[in-house]
């Protein structure tokens, strides 16, 4: 991830209510939720959830699948992993155990190993 992508996705999460759409959408994995339980899960009205979806997804932090009539939202993990490792790829000047704890961390998120986490 670059730097412009990374600021791109930051300015999305910068907002209480997208990050809290994301947060709910890492929980429900990669089978995501409908923009209708996103609004009732977030308590906001279903114009309001649009508006953040969309902007989330410009940022390519989740993306959408139409399933029917419904149209499923799920967390980009390969994105969200790229802006963990932004973060991360120079922190630790040489000395790896200072990011080990969070780097263990990042390896629970990705979708593979989701049984390390529990």
């Amino acid at each position: 991830m670059d730097e412009r992508q990374a600021l791109v996705s930051f300015g999305a999460l910068s907002q209480e209510t997208r990050l809290q759409i994301v947060r709910m959408l890492v929980i429900a994995g990669p089978g995501g939720m409908p923009a209708g339980a996103i609004a009732e899960t977030a308590h906001v009205s279903p114009s309001n959830v649009s508006f953040h979806l969309k902007e989330l997804e410009r940022s390519g932090l989740i993306s959408q699948q139409r399933e029917s009539r419904s149209i499923i939202y799920s967390a980009n993990f390969e994105a969200l992993g790229g802006l963990i490792r932004f973060l991360m790829e120079d922190c630790c000047g040489g000395h790896p155990e200072i990011c080990a704890p969070a780097a263990a961390v990042a390896a629970c998120c990705a979708p593979t190993v989701e049984a390390k986490c529990q």
